[in-house]
C-alpha cells in the first residue's frame, strides 16, 4: 500500500502537483483542508504536511495511529507537540532556513512602519486627510540597535540594517563574538541602552514571557521594541501597561501569545503599537522554499528511507 500523505494549509500549486505526481506515493487531492475534512483523514494518513494553522497535539495523534511523519513547512514547531509524537514514534521535521529571509525583511518593514508611521499616515490619507504634521516620526540612522537573539534571522537583519551605520548590541548565550555588533552583558544592558530593541528567540520555557516590566522599564522613553520572532516571550499585559503609558515611545508585534488575537485584546487600544497577524514568512519565495524542501523531505523519508531536518523533543 502507498503511503498516504496529506497537505493541510495550503500549499505552492506547482508544487502540490509535482507531489502528486509521484506514483510511490497516495496525495490527498486537495493541499488545504478544514480541520473536520483533516479528523476524518487521520486514521488513514501517514504522512502530513503543515503550516502554522493545524495543532499536532496528543488529541490528534490518538485519531492518527499511522502516522509516521509531520512536516512542518517552515522553521517554527510551536504547533507541533514534540514529546506526544515521540511517545507515539511519529517523527517531526521542519524546513530550516526557508523563511528566514523574509521573517528578517518583516522586522525590518514593520521597525520601518512603527518609527515613520507610515501605518497611521496611510489610514489617514485614504480617508482623505492631508496630516501631514501628524507623523512626524524618527530616523533609524546611526541609533543603537540591540538583539535579543542574535541567530541566523538576528544577524540577516543586522546586515539589512548596516546600510543605516547604527551601533549593534546583541545578547545571545550561544553566541561570544560577531564581527555584526558587540555583545552586551545581558539582557538589561539591551534594554537600558539601546534606541530599538528587535527579538529574535525561540518559544521555549525558558524564554515564555522572558520580556517583562521589569525589562521594559529600563527602556528609554523614545525607544521602541520590536518582536517578529515568536509570540508568548513578551509578557503582553506588561507590555500593554507601559505602551498605554506612553513610557517608550512604541512597539511593532507580528506574533503574539495566542494566535488570532481575540477581539476584545486590549492591544486593539493602543494607539503606538503597530500589529500585523504573524507575516513574517509570508512571502511567494519563502513559501517556495519551504514547499520545495518539505516535498523533497518527504519523497526521501518514505521512498529513500531517509530523515531530514529531524526536530525532537527537548
Amino acid at each position: 500500500m502507498k503511503p498516504f500523505i496529506v497537505v493541510s494549509d495550503g500549499f505552492d500549486a506547482p508544487l502540490f502537483e509535482e507531489l502528486k505526481k509521484c506514483d510511490a506515493l497516495e496525495v490527498h487531492p486537495k493541499s488545504k483542508v478544514t480541520q473536520d475534512e483533516l479528523k476524518t483523514l487521520l486514521p488513514k494518513i501517514n504522512g502530513l504536511i503543515i503550516r502554522s494553522a493545524t495543532k499536532v497535539d496528543a488529541a490528534l495523534l490518538e485519531l492518527a495511529p499511522n502516522l509516521k511523519l509531520v512536516i512542518r513547512a517552515g522553521e517554527g514547531t510551536d504547533n507541533i507537540d514534540k514529546v506526544a509524537c515521540a511517545a507515539k514514534g511519529v517523527k517531526v521535521a521542519n524546513t530550516p532556513g526557508a523563511n528566514s529571509n523574509s521573517a528578517a525583511e518583516h522586522a525590518i518593514a514593520i521597525m520601518f512602519t512603527l518609527l515613520r508611521k507610515t501605518a497611521w499616515a496611510h489610514a489617514s490619507t485614504k480617508a482623505g486627510k492631508w496630516e501631514k504634521s501628524a507623523f512626524e516620526g524618527n530616523e533609524v540612522w546611526k541609533k543603537k540597535i540591540g538583539f535579543v537573539g542574535f541567530g541566523k534571522i538576528g544577524q540577516i537583519v543586522a546586515k539589512r540594517l548596516s546600510g543605516f551605520e547604527p551601533e549593534v548590541f546583541f545578547y545571545d548565550p550561544m553566541i561570544e563574538t560577531s564581527p555584526l555588533g558587540k555583545k552586551a552583558a545581558d539582557m538589561k544592558e539591551i534594554f537600558s541602552k539601546c534606541d530599538i530593541i528587535t527579538m529574535h528567540l525561540p518559544l521555549i520555557p525558558a524564554t515564555k514571557g522572558i520580556v517583562n516590566k521589569d525589562l521594559l522599564g529600563l527602556m528609554k522613553k523614545d525607544a521602541v521594541l520590536i518582536n517578529a520572532s515568536r509570540g508568548g516571550i513578551v509578557n503582553e499585559d506588561d507590555l500593554y501597561t507601559i505602551l498605554k503609558e506612553k513610557k517608550i515611545l512604541g512597539a511593532a508585534f507580528d506574533v503574539f501569545a495566542d494566535e488570532p488575537l481575540k477581539a476584545e485584546s486590549k492591544l486593539f487600544e493602543l494607539d503606538n503599537l503597530v500589529m500585523t497577524p504573524h507575516l513574517g514568512a509570508s512571502t511567494g519565495e519563502a513559501q517556495y522554499r519551504a514547499g520545495e524542501m518539505a516535498v523533497h523531505q518527504i519523497k526521501e523519508f518514505f521512498l529513500n528511507n531517509n530523515m531530514m531536518n529531524e526536530v525532537k523533543a527537548k
